[in-house]
């Protein structure tokens, strides 16, 4: 566990809670659930699973889940507004516990998560552990991610953060500085939490034995999708703590980036460029996002609001088109004619998940 300043909670938590915001999830969920309810020697606990408005028979799947009394397995309705961060702050609301555990539907607790969690709570006001892409991603997607070691928290240029499918905070918190940000439709909630925790004197933790296995996007157009969402949120994330500290990359930084991007691009052979090629396009998609919310934060302000957005729009769709043939290539190339069944299940995942 790292931290410079250490918050004295002496005692572990009474009763966790597991919150898992769900939007047609399965079968995913189930194995996530499955994980839980293997863990090793945990301290009491619950799950809260916050359905968002499912249509493919969740409720059904978990009223009849076998370890349903073992985890105290609850299902809350968060359908009134759509989107993860609401999900999960129904599951607040819901949630009996003092300590207040989260992970995604579609990903792996590993064995000693809730118990390493527990531990650390003891020392912080919140904690955040690491994740992994080996478990649950083939090598050539696993490549396209890069995530800190175990031992290293996620860090930006302004604060630190915890991860939003691996974090937990004490319900104080929650009562201090408020629940998740909704307004971060695209990701970046749990980067706006997690500062604005620090910014209040409360201490974030990092618990490295509590991994989690992070389940990646598995096409690279449905990676540029997240890639733009990654962008426009992080730009969003700036924009709202700029007055708090928050430092914007100077514009060399940027240059630096886009050079290195097109002496990388996908377009030249592999064997020049050694650059995996969805790690390219996510890095891509977050400078593109970015450059997308900047803009259209600044015609807002201009009164272009809406024209502006179009505008930068149009030659994102058409990159994710492009991507999406780039994908039935892949797939192509090394498949054969199972690729199109393989490319539309992917489909069918990626996109309940970018809902």
């Amino acid at each position: 566990m790292s931290q410079s300043a250490k918050s004295p909670n002496a005692t572990a938590p009474e009763l966790i809670s597991v919150i898992i915001p769900a939007y047609n999830g399965l079968p995913d969920i189930v194995e996530q659930l499955d994980a839980l309810a293997a863990q090793d020697s945990p301290p009491p606990f619950e799950v809260v699973v916050s359905d968002n408005g499912s249509t493919d028979g969740l409720a059904d799947v978990l009223h009849a889940y076998p370890h349903r009394s073992r985890l105290r397995l609850r299902c809350v309705d968060s359908s009134a507004t759509q989107g993860t961060p609401h999900a999960r702050n129904a599951g607040i609301d819901a949630a009996q516990g003092d300590f207040l555990l989260f992970t995604d539907q579609d990903d792996r607790v590993h064995p000693g998560w809730v118990a390493a969690m527990s531990e650390a709570a003891r020392e912080f006001d919140a904690v955040g552990g690491p994740i992994e892409v080996q478990t649950l991603n083939s090598p050539r997607v696993a490549s396209w991610r890069i995530v800190p070691a175990p031992d290293e928290r996620f860090e930006t240029a302004y604060l630190p953060f915890a991860h939003g499918n691996n974090f937990g905070m004490w319900r104080h918190v929650v009562d201090r500085i408020g629940q998740f940000d909704e307004a971060f439709v695209g990701g970046g909630e749990d980067g706006d939490l997690s500062w604005r925790i620090q910014q209040a004197g409360m201490t974030l933790g990092h618990a490295p034995d509590a991994m989690v296995a992070y389940r990646l996007r598995t096409t690279m157009k449905a990676t540029w999708r997240q890639a733009l969402a990654y962008g426009r949120s992080s730009a969003q994330l700036t924009q709202k703590h700029r007055e708090n500290g928050c430092p914007r990359r100077p514009i060399t930084f940027n240059i630096a980036w886009n050079l290195r991007l097109l002496a990388t691009n996908p377009l030249l052979p592999q064997r020049l460029s050694r650059f995996p090629r969805g790690l390219w396009v996510l890095a891509a998609g977050v400078q593109v996002g970015k450059a997308t919310e900047r803009a259209r934060h600044e015609a807002a302000q201009l009164g272009g609001l809406v024209r502006g957005r179009q505008v930068l729009d149009l030659p994102t769709a058409h990159c994710g088109d492009w991507l999406g043939a780039c994908d039935s290539g892949a797939h192509d190339a090394q498949r054969g004619d199972d690729a199109v069944d393989e490319i539309a299940l992917a489909e069918r995942r990626d996109s309940r998940r970018d809902a």
